[in-house]
C-alpha cells in the first residue's frame, strides 16, 4: 500500500498544502514547476492581472497542450523553444564552470 503525504508546494508565492502519494512526489514537484513557469510566462506577458484569471489562463493553456498531444498533434515549435531555453541555461553554467579551471 502507497502512503499519502502531505506537502507544501510554492506557486507564485502562494503555499499550499496538498496531499502526494508518496512515489508521486517527484512527479507532483515537476507539475509545480510546469504550472509556476507558465503562469510566470502569463504574468509576464503583461495582458491578465490577477493570480486568479492567471491561474485560470495557464490552467487552460496546460490542457489545450495535452490534448493537443494526446489527440496526436505535436507542436514542435514549442518543444524547440523549450529545448533552445535548456541549452541557454546548460551554456550558462558551463560558462561560470571554465571559470574554476
Amino acid at each position: 500500500m502507497n502512503a499519502t503525504r502531505q506537502l507544501d508546494i510554492v506557486i507564485m508565492g502562494r503555499e499550499f498544502r496538498v496531499a502526494c502519494p508518496a512515489d508521486e512526489e517527484e512527479t507532483l514537484k515537476q507539475a509545480v514547476a510546469l504550472l509556476e513557469a507558465k503562469m510566470l510566462e502569463i504574468r509576464g506577458g503583461g495582458k491578465v492581472v490577477g493570480i486568479e484569471k492567471i491561474a485560470i489562463m495557464a490552467a487552460l493553456n496546460l490542457a489545450h497542450e495535452y490534448l493537443h498531444v494526446q489527440a496526436g498533434g505535436f507542436d514542435i515549435g514549442a518543444y524547440q523553444r523549450k529545448i533552445t531555453a535548456m541549452n541557454s541555461a546548460i551554456d550558462a553554467v558551463l560558462q561560470d564552470q571554465t571559470a574554476l579551471f
